[in-house]
């Protein structure tokens, strides 16, 4: 008899058990944040433009890192502190005349920790990817810890506030310790000099923190996945242009824009 290999539609019943490794979620969270007169850092350069300015805006604001750090709390065993800190690009239009105002790119930061619960471990964890210099005596005995997961979306900016001379009292981080993925953002270094006017920015943030922990579980299994479209490169396809182009579909949605119960997921279409 030939053999033959059934795939999961034929053979639904052939199930196994398999042990896969996955990340399980212990804990989560999820936030709502006001971030009130944030200070924006510019490089000397760009101060120059700021101080001759008549008016100044922010156009906009990005995350462009986020360092997380997870430490037990203690006497709460299972429990543990996130430490977030933030890092956005604010952009700027300094008005300095009647012409079209000029964008300077500013750094703001915010500090940020959570508890949240990611139950207990005392395996050291050690993997085989092999990573040039990547031994660091400070953290190899927090191989077990959890790991946290921040998912973020770019922040509102509500409000814009100039001082000239003057700084508002924050706990401001040692622009020198900004790392240097941050820094290489930008044209020019970036100062916290307080001399000439000051930006401050109010944004608002919305974010999920969770924390997640290898587990090795066991699953029912039908087949292996595996893909039943070929693969095509720009030399290789057999469709010219356009054929290709007769595959595609017509983009209704780009010529019609939704309706009010299509952006809001939560509305009652029913009395529309």
């Amino acid at each position: 008899m030939d053999d033959k290999i059934l795939s999961a539609t034929e053979c639904s019943s052939c199930t196994e058990n398999v042990c896969i490794n996955a990340s399980q979620i212990y804990d989560s969270c999820r936030a709502k944040e006001c971030l009130e007169n944030l200070r924006v850092y510019i490089s000397p350069e760009s101060q120059g433009i700021i101080d001759s300015a008549s008016k100044i805006t922010a156009e906009k604001a990005e995350v462009i890192w986020i360092y997380s750090d997870v430490d037990s709390l203690p006497f709460h065993k299972g429990y543990y502190t996130v430490n977030l800190k933030f890092y956005f690009r604010v952009e700027l239009n300094a008005y300095t005349g009647l012409r079209r105002p000029v964008a300077v790119d500013g750094l703001a930061m915010f500090d940020k920790k959570i508890v949240l619960f990611g139950s207990t471990g005392e395996a050291k964890i050690f993997q085989s990817k092999y990573k040039e210099d990547s031994f660091d005596f400070s953290t190899w005995k927090k191989t077990n810890m959890p790991n946290a997961v921040v998912e973020v979306v770019d922040p509102i900016v509500l409000d814009t506030l100039v001082l000239n001379g003057d700084a508002i009292p924050t706990c401001d981080t040692d622009v020198a310790a900004v790392p240097d993925c941050v820094q290489r953002v930008f044209e020019g270094a970036i100062s916290d000099t307080v001399e000439g006017k000051n930006i401050y920015v109010t944004l608002g943030l919305f974010m999920l923190v969770r924390l997640e922990r290898e587990v090795q579980l066991s699953v029912p299994a039908t087949s292996f996945c595996i893909p039943d479209s070929a693969c095509h490169n720009e030399e290789g396809s057999p469709h010219d242009p356009c054929d290709m182009f007769r595959d595609l579909s017509f983009p209704i949605e780009e010529f019609f824009p939704p309706n009010k119960c299509e952006v809001q997921t939560d509305c009652n279409c029913e009395n529309e």
